[in-house]
């Protein structure tokens, strides 16, 4: 470390720490190296200051940065899922990409897959198996669509089918593509979501599918829920927004493998 790096560090901790816990505030997770940029301090610097926050209970330390305590369990209401719409909207837009002309298509529950939902163009003659009650009412507007709403128990926090009867029902689809959500996603745990019961049908959606697209904007990588649906492997395309950064679009294609779209 040089010096001017070591004078720098010398900055208030008390100070590093609000702004640490300001960006986790406004985005759900802060990464190490961005805010060692920001704060122009060292990323060891920033590591430490993770460290106590973390140990005071403040926030929870993943790898490359923090997210906030609640996001391992924390499962907002389909009428709350508002942030990042703008960037959704791009994501399903471009994720249009990677519908096919015919066929069938799997869409599991979430506001980005209803954003491409909403986006499918008229006319399409595709079949549409989805668990998500908001998303089969909007594909009842396609009048050429053939859709299917898989049945189960629905899930009051999302509006969405779980259960035996979801899981026996995708036994017997063999879909084209899958589009899935998640609300989280990392290198070390895969993909993963508050519900066990709607990791389930994840989990069965993308192994019903010859080809599966995660839609998940950037505030999603880098964190971990509690039950873990697939590995990244699993996934052969995310689209996302340009909040990820290169170098982290860069890794998931190295390590995993997965064709990054960043919209």
């Amino acid at each position: 470390m040089s010096p001017t790096d070591g004078d720098r560090d010398l900055q208030p901790a008390s100070a590093r720490h609000t702004a640490i816990l300001g960006a986790l505030r406004a985005h759900g997770q802060v990464r190490a190296v961005r805010m060692a940029d920001e704060l122009g301090v060292t990323h060891e610097t920033i590591r430490k200051d993770i460290l106590t926050l973390e140990a005071h209970g403040l926030l929870r330390r993943v790898h490359g940065g923090a997210v906030t305590v609640e996001s391992v369990s924390f499962e907002p209401s389909i009428t709350a899922r508002t942030e990042m719409t703008a960037e959704k909207q791009r994501i399903a837009a471009a994720a249009l990409a990677f519908v096919p002309p015919t066929g069938a298509i799997l869409l599991d529950s979430g506001t980005t897959t209803e954003a491409l939902a909403t986006q499918l163009p008229h006319g399409s003659s595709l079949v549409a198996v989805t668990n998500a009650l908001p998303i089969a009412l909007t594909l009842m507007g396609h009048p050429q669509l053939t859709v299917h709403m898989l049945g189960g128990r629905i899930r009051a926090a999302t509006l969405a089918s779980v259960e035996a009867w979801a899981l026996r029902e995708l036994q017997e689809v063999r879909a084209d593509v899958a589009f899935v959500g998640t609300n989280a996603f990392s290198l070390e745990h895969g993909l993963s979501t508050p519900d066990a019961a709607e990791a389930a049908v994840k989990g069965a959606m993308i192994a019903s599918a010859q080809l599966t697209v995660l839609l998940a904007d950037h505030t999603k990588f880098g964190r971990e829920s509690v039950f873990r649906y697939a590995g990244l492997e699993a996934v052969d395309v995310l689209v996302t927004d340009e909040g990820m950064s290169e170098a982290d679009a860069r890794s998931l294609e190295a390590v995993a493998g997965i064709e990054v779209l960043r919209v």
